[in-house]
């Protein structure tokens, strides 16, 4: 495909993903962070556009497209409603581009098309109560007997969690790590209660609890001890999703503070006349430039061909840290009406925090970086 097909096709997913959100997305966000819930009906919708099979070749009912595809639509639903747009990224990249690229054609056959629709939610199992960034310290275990694997162990701050039908799992199986797909009726098999969280309460979360659950040998994904292969392979473009929430993030924050001092008056001139502000407004444009630069260069490097872990690692660590800058003067620049939930920007500056978190933390990104560089 020609670079202008890519950028023509690019800019109408953008159009169409952009009223999407202003006709759907935008009414119902603030309800949904208020109930804390998600919105699995508006996840259907999101399906009937075509938009979660985005990065899944069209010969298997996806859309076909790249990185940059994905990295649009993050950043549009970001822009409204970024707790469903975890949720999304929670079906999309780690349920359904992570199970796409490992699996068989039976399993395809069997998932895909319900996920794909929206229909069933998916999502992934990796974090446990006492294991975050150290994935090889997992302690879910999974023992071969007959024809099946027998689980136990339990999993935390699995977003999507209590709405999810399917899941991948990783256990280990003989020390080595391991992928399943553990479906909500298997027996032994449970969620805990939804868990409260600071920001993004439009996606929910909730523990995964396996007591000596039983798994079909048939729901292997991939191969035995191929978990980690899994796992690498679909990192690089959930940090690009969760870079592209913050960038999503950022811009709406900007918009909000420029519109703000344009109306507000204050010592008898225009808001934005006053140089303290002028500096909130200034820096906030740079980062968000800056974070659209870096976020959409490296989109266009990553592919299930070709891996940048060094860049999206970049990515995600800059824009994290930017966006909760940007929310963080939002509030300060509206001051009472930002701290209050009219505006919204309080419930972004809550959202943007995760990002520094969740997906790998930047300490995480700090490590990854630094070790790439002094191997090369």
């Amino acid at each position: 495909m020609e670079m202008t097909d890519a950028s023509d096709e690019h800019r109408l997913l953008r159009q169409t993903i952009r009223q999407f959100v202003q006709s759907r997305v935008e009414p119902q966000a603030m309800e949904h962070d208020e109930a804390a819930t998600f919105n699995a009906k508006l996840l259907k919708e999101v399906g009937e556009l075509g938009l979660i099979g985005v990065t899944i070749p069209e010969a298997d009912g996806g859309a076909g497209m790249d990185a940059t595809a994905s990295v649009i639509i993050h950043d549009e639903l970001a822009y409204s409603d970024p707790g469903f747009t975890l949720g999304y990224l929670a079906h999309a990249l780690l349920f359904v581009n992570n199970f796409y690229w490992a699996a068989t054609p039976e399993q395809r056959a069997k998932y895909l098309p319900a996920t794909l629709a929206g229909t069933t939610v998916g999502a992934m199992g990796m974090t446990e109560p006492a294991v975050g960034t150290d994935v090889l310290g997992m302690q879910t275990v999974a023992v071969k007997q007959g024809d099946h694997y027998v689980l136990n162990g339990r999993k935390t701050f699995i977003t999507n969690g209590p709405e999810a039908n399917v899941f991948c799992v990783y256990a280990k199986l003989n020390d080595r790590i391991t992928t399943f797909l553990v479906e909500r009726e298997l027996p032994g098999f449970s969620t805990s209660a939804k868990i409260p969280k600071m920001g993004m309460r439009a996606s929910t979360m909730s523990e995964l609890i396996f007591e000596d659950c039983r798994v079909p040998a048939a729901n292997v994904l991939g191969k035995e001890g191929g978990g980690i292969t899994n796992m690498m392979r679909n990192l690089e473009i959930e940090r690009l999703g969760l870079a592209a929430m913050s960038l999503g993030m950022a811009r709406r924050c900007l918009d909000i503070m420029v519109q703000y001092v344009n109306e507000r008056r204050s010592f008898g001139r225009p808001l934005h006349e006053h140089g303290q502000i002028q500096k909130y407004i200034g820096d906030s444009y740079a980062k968000v430039e800056a974070m659209r630069a870096l976020v959409y260069n490296v989109a266009a490097t990553v592919s299930p061909t070709n891996r940048n872990r060094l860049g999206t690692d970049a990515a995600k660590l800059f824009s994290a840290t930017a966006a909760k800058e940007v929310a963080d003067a939002a509030v300060q620049v509206l001051g009472g009406y930002g701290y209050c939930t009219e505006y919204r920007v309080e419930q972004f500056l809550r959202d943007a925090k995760l990002i520094e978190i969740g997906g790998g933390t930047i300490e995480a990104h700090q490590k990854n970086i630094t070790r790439d560089l002094t191997a090369r």
